[in-house]
């Protein structure tokens, strides 16, 4: 028996006050798949995601999540937005901002059952020791483990991060693939990155957007095609090399 696939885009179209962002996306991600999505800005990658947990609806064509509508799948999908909507005067623990994972039933309390979710969440991404530590008081890195677990929380299968790791130190951005990576052996990742250069190293496949939807292996990620998908020249930052100390040398 053939699996569906994990999200299927059938001619897909959105416009945003008559202004097209997206336009005829036919895009299908494999059960199991860790991809990044890039593009330029404005080119629609935060619009992508939405679509993808139903938060809007397609000007035209059909989107499926396992076989069902976004909105009938939301609790198989975690979701870490690109900003956290978190007043960082609240003393809300590390275990508090978890929970909220586990939000979205009508319900008077957390379950004992939610708890130990949090907790394995928790643990997942090496932040058991700050479990009553106050969010506020993390460094940048611990917080975006922190929306990670958050989005762990509801146990998912596909798990969409928007700039996972915006504002975070290099050493930080490795610890942080290093985690998924792992996590990718149970759900389907997809993540928004503007730095190329680096998550081809982690992911199996590029999702390259700019108004309209194109997937490409790593293997295939070159000069020509990063120009194509930004319509332009792109710098892009080798982390994995350093000059010498008298630079480089040019013939």
């Amino acid at each position: 028996m053939t699996i569906a696939p994990a999200i299927i885009f059938e001619n897909i179209s959105f416009s945003y006050h008559k202004r097209p962002i997206l336009e005829d996306v036919n895009l299908q991600v494999t059960n199991g798949e860790f991809a990044s999505i890039v593009g330029p800005n404005g080119g629609g990658k935060t619009t992508l995601l939405k679509l993808m947990l139903g938060l809007i609806k397609p000007t035209t064509g059909k989107i499926r999540i396992f076989g069902a509508p976004p909105e009938q799948a939301r609790e198989k999908v975690g979701y870490m937005p690109q900003y956290a909507n978190l007043d960082m005067n609240f003393p809300a623990t590390v275990m508090d901002v978890v929970l909220m994972g586990r939000l979205g039933k009508k319900k008077l309390w957390f379950s004992k059952q939610d708890k130990e979710k949090a907790c394995i969440a928790i643990d997942e991404v090496d932040m058991a020791p700050h479990i009553h530590t106050g969010f506020s008081e993390l460094s940048g890195g611990q917080k975006q483990r922190v929306l990670i677990a958050r989005a762990l929380c509801s146990n998912p299968s596909i798990l969409l991060l928007d700039e996972p790791t915006a504002n975070v130190d290099q050493e930080t951005e490795k610890n942080l693939f290093s985690i998924l990576q792992k996590l990718n052996t149970n759900m389907t990742i997809l993540l928004v990155s503007h730095d190329l250069g680096f998550v081809s190293k982690y992911v199996k496949s590029v999702i390259c957007v700019n108004r309209q939807v194109v997937i490409h292996p790593t293997t295939l990620i070159d000069g020509a095609l990063i120009k194509d998908i930004y319509h332009g020249d792109l710098k892009m930052v080798r982390h994995d090399h350093r000059c010498s100390e008298g630079g480089h040398c040019h013939d």
